[in-house]
């Protein structure tokens, strides 16, 4: 599949700045050991198959899931072999005391890269997920810098994401509450991280459902107003790999826009992806409608489609990756930005976060509103709306 063809590019957008970089890069990493967490993950696989191709002293690589981590060794020897260093995988949990013992054991590692995080708009919609995603998005992710810090690591990158700038939903909030805590750490050590657009058939992403649908014999459904912006899953390891290098202390790295990266509707994908596949889409007025349809017309070489506006919780009617306060960087690279911050610590909102979510927990009962109330005090200017509506509840 020709997936560049579906984003609406014919070019990879990193390419003349990781040719300009690649002898340095190939220098660091071939000198460096690793630890890439949330390694079996779509963007956790592309950073650590941007690692190992340059020949890493060391390599581990730690995820929650066992299957995934199963394929990603997989793909590696089906597509580049083997490396002198010592490459291992950990089917741990980061938040665990299995992981605490792991890197008691072996915590030598000059870069920590952390890819973990609950990632979907969706995972707000209840308390209880919610309060999983403020464990994996913020406190594992501080636990895991502190953990860095006390063995002396060189440098820490996490990931962040482009709906942290001016979030809307739960999910971007949580990583912009991230970026807050980051900032405290970073008396502590060097940290770096990106913030980028959706990665085109991620695990979980709509477009990798676009896949599981022709498989499985089932409509194609989009939204037909959300645009995004859009890079491959090895563009989204470069773009880690670089800022976890190159990056200094508090720096977000982003994908400059330009001709090359600009907004597609899922639709229009949907659209691209059918007639790549030789099926000419067919679009429906209801969901029954669609159901029906996918049992006979495929035969005629033609596929149903749900194409509706949006109306879910979360959803933001566009993207960026910094706001108009922040300070940018556009010069050091071709089609990198970085977004520059200077030492700023928010101490009592840090405290109170800290404070209150420990205090939900210690009830063992706590509301989703509570939560809210609580993302409203560290961001005043939060902009979330509360639809009713959530993903799960269509098709």
């Amino acid at each position: 599949m020709d997936v560049l063809n579906l984003i609406g590019r014919s070019t990879e957008l990193f390419v003349p700045d990781i040719s300009k970089y690649e002898a340095e890069l190939r220098s660091k990493v071939s000198a460096s050991k690793f630890l890439v967490i949330g390694g079996a993950g779509s963007i956790g696989q592309a950073v650590t198959k941007e690692i190992f191709k340059r020949d890493p002293k060391k390599l581990h690589v730690v995820d929650i899931s066992e299957n995934n981590m199963v394929e990603l060794v997989r793909d590696i020897r089906s597509s580049l072999g083997y490396i002198d260093g010592d490459f291992q995988t950990f089917a741990l949990d980061i938040g665990s005391v299995e992981y605490d013992a792991f890197i008691k054991a072996d915590g030598e590692y000059d870069y920590v890269l952390n890819l973990s995080a609950l990632k979907h708009v969706r995972s707000e919609k209840d308390p209880f997920t919610l309060m999983r995603m403020i464990d994996v998005n913020i406190f594992n992710t501080e636990k895991t810098i502190k953990q860095s810090s006390d063995n002396g690591i060189k440098k820490y990158f996490c990931v962040s994401t482009d709906k942290a700038a001016n979030p809307v939903n739960m999910m971007g909030a949580s990583k912009r509450i991230m970026e807050m805590f980051l900032m405290r750490q970073s008396k502590n050590i060097p940290i770096s991280t990106a913030r980028f657009a959706n990665v085109a058939f991620s695990d979980g992403s709509l477009l990798h459902g676009f896949n599981q649908r022709i498989q499985k014999k089932q409509p194609i459904v989009a939204p037909s107003d959300v645009k995004r912006y859009f890079v491959t899953p090895q563009e989204s390891g470069e773009l880690c790999l670089m800022s976890c290098i190159f990056g200094e202390n508090r720096d977000i790295f982003f994908p400059k826009l330009s001709e090359s990266l600009h907004l597609i509707s899922f639709a229009d994908i949907a659209v691209k992806y059918l007639e790549q596949l030789g099926y000419e889409p067919y679009l429906c007025k209801t969901e029954d409608e669609a159901r029906e349809l996918v049992k006979t017309i495929p035969q005629e070489k033609k596929w149903p489609c749900f194409f509706t506006e949006s109306d879910t919780t979360g959803e933001k009617g566009f993207e960026e990756f910094f706001t108009e306060e922040e300070t940018l960087d556009l010069e050091k690279f071709q089609n990198l930005g970085i977004i520059k911050n200077d030492l700023n610590i928010e101490e009592e909102k840090l405290n109170l976060f800290e404070q209150q979510i420990s205090q939900m927990r210690d009830r063992g009962v706590w509301s989703k509103n509570e939560i809210v109330e609580l993302f409203h005090k560290m961001i005043p200017d939060f902009g979330h709306k509360e639809t009713g509506k959530y993903l799960d509840a269509k098709m």
